[in-house]
């Protein structure tokens, strides 16, 4: 991020606590943008950004994916090391250069690293490359595995689990599988004999609470992704994932969100009323710039509870945000602060998605 003075342009390094999670996005978005133009540039910025989500697979050594990473003699490093607390942050040695890394690895993080990888795999006709990402993959997944799907911190407690989550665990072993069937065929088949009648509560339980972190939706759409655009048509475990997914798309296909639009343009092909939101509303972010500005829209909107419109916000008007699309589309009113722009990874992803899938 930037922040910005009257005089001149000050760097500051903010919001690493996602960094994994919007590396494999900005990895996604610029697979596509590649597989789209051809670009040398585009196939650079690739190559770098899977470099370093290589590292992120690497600096823990014993294959846990780390959620940020920053060399000791960084630039920017007291700033990264003033954001969290010490007790979050350790060290590490990879190619001769010493890094600090932030643990405390949450599935989102993992939902962004799995989407990226898997859209390079598949977009990127770069043999090297997608033995990269087979390593890296093989790696991730036999941690999970090995853990028996806990992802634990550094004092050994544990940070989260995907037990019970079988839509993310499925997803997961389907890229895996995708890229490595040798090893990971069998156990994908294997859990989705059991687990994948059971895809829908999740789904169905987070349609019932819209306000709670509304980014689960985010997560939703990242993980259902891979785990319905790698199933193969008329295999026994497609319909009850279509089933399931459906819970998540009645719930925020009204929210003129630009990135699920794309996801579900990618699953299950064109819609003209959905494609046509999706340029109407990538036209609209275009407006509204990158600027994390004050909004406060409540004596424009009618609220239906505290701070909650009725009905999804224009985009052009909506409040900031590192990813806008993973934030509720009701809020009225956010303090911002217009030194601080966003990475612009809202807008790359979901317009290189339409350019590959022929919304644009």
């Amino acid at each position: 991020f930037e922040s910005a003075t009257s005089k001149d342009r000050k760097i500051m390094y903010l919001g690493q606590g996602d960094s994994a999670l919007f590396t494999g996005l900005y990895l996604a978005a610029e697979s596509y943008r590649y597989h789209v133009t051809g670009s040398d540039e585009a196939l650079s910025y690739v190559r770098r950004t899977l470099a370093g989500i290589k590292k992120l697979s690497l600096i823990s050594g014993n294959g846990m994916l780390a959620r940020a990473i920053y060399p000791v003699d960084g630039e920017l490093v007291e700033q990264f090391l003033k954001t969290y607390s010490p007790d979050y942050i350790q060290t590490g040695r990879l190619d001769g250069r010493d890094y600090y890394w932030m643990g405390r690895t949450s599935r989102d993080q993992y939902a962004g690293i799995y989407f990226g990888l898997s859209v390079a795999y598949d977009f990127v006709n770069d043999e090297d490359l997608r033995n990269e990402v087979r390593e890296i993959i093989t790696r991730l997944t036999e941690h999970l595995l090995k853990k028996n799907w806990f992802v634990y911190n550094a004092d050994g407690s544990i940070r989260t689990t995907f037990v019970g989550r079988t839509d993310q665990q499925l997803s997961i072993l389907q890229v895996a599988r995708h890229v490595n069937p040798g090893r990971f065929a069998k156990e994908y088949e294997s859990f989705a004999w059991w687990h994948a009648g059971g895809t829908w509560w999740p789904m169905w339980l987070e349609s019932l609470d819209l306000k709670n972190s509304y980014f689960k939706y985010n997560l939703a759409s990242l993980y259902w992704f891979n785990l319905l655009r790698l199933e193969p048509e008329g295999s026994k475990h497609r319909k009850k994932y279509r089933d399931a997914y459906s819970h998540y798309w009645k719930t925020v296909r009204g929210h003129q969100n630009a990135h699920f639009n794309m996801v579900d343009r990618a699953l299950f092909g064109a819609d003209d009323g959905r494609d046509q939101q999706t340029r109407d509303l990538l036209d609209q972010f275009l407006t509204r710039g990158l600027r994390h500005k004050t909004v406060d829209l409540r004596d424009k909107y009618k609220a239906c509870s505290d701070n909650w419109s009725c009905d999804p916000i224009p985009v052009a008007e909506r409040a900031s945000s590192d990813f806008i699309w993973q934030r509720e589309p009701f809020l009225l009113f956010q303090e911002g602060d217009e030194r601080v722009e966003g990475p612009g990874i809202d807008y790359l992803l979901p317009y290189w998605m339409a350019r590959a899938y022929g919304v644009l």
